[in-house]
């Protein structure tokens, strides 16, 4: 019989690790501690990774001065951004699918430590939807 379960195993890794660093810290640091935290995270669960990757962005074909730094690109394709904001806005989640768009990767991850429980959504840009 197939599994009812229908997670990304790679995006509910990452955010079970997430949930970890929650557990041991609770909110109120900045994000570098959180930061810092995650990055021993991944090790400790096999989920590769790469920290604070800077990322080409260009506009009109035109290779902007301006690179995006992710926090963390795991697996080789999940972009994570880290926040630690009392009240998130719009303006996070915004951001996040222009990463998406601008870099060519189709999930991330937007996760916040700045509440009681941890906050975290996830993203899909599809580049079929781009053409439609």
């Amino acid at each position: 019989m197939p599994s009812q379960d229908n997670r990304d195993p790679e995006t509910h890794a990452i955010i079970g690790a997430a949930m970890e660093v929650h557990r041991q810290l609770g909110c109120g640091f900045f994000e570098a501690v959180y930061r810092e935290a995650l990055q021993q995270e991944p090790v400790e669960h096999n989920i590769p990774f790469q920290r604070e990757v800077h990322i080409p962005t260009f506009y009109k074909r035109s290779r902007l001065a301006a690179d995006y730094r992710a926090d963390f690109i795991c697996c080789d394709s999940v972009i994570i951004e880290l926040k630690a904001l009392q009240l998130p806005t719009g303006t996070e989640e915004a951001r996040m699918i222009n990463y998406l768009k601008a870099t060519g990767h189709e999930v991330g991850l937007l996760l916040n430590f700045g509440t009681n429980s941890l906050e975290f959504r996830r993203f899909i840009f599809s580049k079929s939807a781009k053409s439609v």
